[in-house]
């Protein structure tokens, strides 16, 4: 089951959230990771990790919908491993 963490920093965010979404195998090795963390700019704020090590930008609406997105891909994950 993926781990998620949200949580409020209105000083030291720009939208007041942080947040790291992760889903890992049996292994500790990461499937995929939504957040926010400061040190990707270069793709953008909010921004994903696969289990290749891309980075990517997210774009989303609501906090809501970022969770559905991720919640989506890892169904779809989850799927694939287990085919």
């Amino acid at each position: 089951m993926p781990a998620r963490v949200v949580y409020r920093e209105h000083d030291e965010k720009p939208d007041g959230l942080k947040y790291s979404f992760q889903y890992m195998d049996a292994t500790g090795d990461t499937l995929l990771r939504y957040d926010n963390a400061p040190y990707h700019l270069d793709v953008g704020r909010h921004h994903r990790h696969s289990p290749n090590g891309d980075i990517e930008p997210l774009s989303f609406t609501t906090l809501a919908d970022l969770i559905d997105m991720f919640h989506t891909e890892v169904n779809e994950i989850y799927a694939r491993r287990t085919d």
